[in-house]
């Protein structure tokens, strides 16, 4: 669901409502370089253009309309990459184990939220074994 802004427009980044499942199909869909079903959905190179550091910030920690691991800042290989939403909503996509991780929050608590994903998420490291090539 899509809702504006205040003013009645329509960001896309923001005012995005989907459940648990809804955030996990759209990670899945960028983890298959937009293909979905054998079908292309996104642009072919849209997926790479996302999750890699825009290089007009000084720290690598932004891509195109995502959020990139590139300073490591995560417990997650530095190639992957994620959708942040207001209150601790997280879509993270992880290429290099073929895995997509979704977060929902709210805003109070979000802070300490964070804290457990990032710890929830070295274990799952752990856990979870890099795709073969």
């Amino acid at each position: 669901m899509l809702e504006t802004d205040p003013f009645g427009n329509f960001l896309l980044t923001g005012y995005d409502y989907g459940t648990a499942r809804n955030w996990a199909r759209i990670g899945l869909l960028y983890q298959q370089d937009g293909m979905w079903q054998g079908q292309r959905v996104l642009p072919e190179g849209w997926a790479k253009f996302v999750s890699t550091p825009a290089p007009a910030w000084k720290q690598p920690v932004y891509g195109g309309l995502f959020w990139v691991n590139g300073d490591g800042g995560w417990n997650v290989p530095k190639s992957a990459y994620l959708a942040n939403g207001a209150g601790g909503q997280r879509t993270i996509i992880i290429p290099t184990h073929d895995l997509v991780v979704v977060r929902m929050g709210h805003f109070r608590g979000d802070r300490a939220g964070m804290k457990a994903l990032n710890a929830a998420l070295a274990e799952l490291m752990l856990a979870v074994p890099p795709k073969q090539s």
